[in-house]
């Protein structure tokens, strides 16, 4: 596993559970808005955690603990991810995996073992938004609606995301985004937040008051009553 990261203790990253997150390198994506350009665009100029580090950790902290989140970076581009699953579970954590769904195939084999037990997807934008919002040229919006539709009917809980951007998102792209996931549990609303750790500088968050509208008006879309929420406002 490249491991890049470890935030040994979080009551933020897997809902309803006390976690420890754990950062990998590389990502297929380049969005320009990421907070993690460090693990995006120079994964090998980080330092790295030995996985048998985070798997002691894990072990000693395993009274206290109740849960891990796999982060990035994009996890799936890990070819010991299963693995690396199977010694966690071994151990008797339960696994939250993030993901920006563009390895559907991985997925499928992380969920046919058992392995996840949350997935929490980023969504970026609408179809023909995508590609632009992702930073990928040739873009397969195939794998995404393959992704979607592999979460929404897993059985496993699982939530979806969009981080907006008042340069990149109107509310016609989240109603669009809304349509897609009708009768999901849980789709959030995260509002931007610019620092110096983004890939590209110059994007701006919505108001307050403006993202608490996008939410109202998703909320009132069928299937969706209800399920959309907040995060970052506040």
């Amino acid at each position: 596993m490249f491991i890049l990261g470890l935030n040994k203790t979080t009551l933020l990253d897997y809902p309803q559970r006390v976690a420890a997150t754990v950062f990998t390198g590389g990502c297929n994506f380049r969005c320009p808005f990421c907070h993690n350009a460090g693990l995006v665009l120079e994964p090998a100029a980080q330092t790295s955690l030995a996985e048998e580090e985070i798997l002691a950790y894990l072990e000693r902290r395993k009274n206290v603990l109740q849960g891990v989140c796999i982060t990035g970076g994009e996890p799936t581009l890990q070819a010991d991810l299963p693995d690396f699953f199977r010694k966690i579970k071994e151990i008797g954590y339960h696994i939250k995996l993030d993901t920006n769904g563009y390895c559907p195939a991985v997925l499928k084999k992380l969920m046919a073992e058992n392995l996840i037990d949350y997935v929490a997807m980023d969504i970026k934008n609408s179809q023909d938004k995508y590609g632009m919002t992702a930073g990928v040229k040739q873009f397969d919006f195939g794998k995404i609606k393959e992704s979607l539709q592999l979460i929404m009917h897993s059985g496993i809980e699982h939530e979806f995301r969009t981080t907006v951007v008042k340069e990149l998102h109107t509310q016609e792209d989240l109603l669009e985004i809304a349509s897609w996931i009708k009768g999901s549990a849980h789709y959030f609303l995260q509002q931007y937040e610019d620092n110096e750790n983004v890939i590209k500088t110059g994007f701006h968050a919505y108001e307050e008051a403006e993202m608490k509208a996008f939410a109202r008006v998703l909320n009132q879309q069928e299937g969706m009553e209800n399920k959309v929420s907040l995060r970052g406002i506040g």
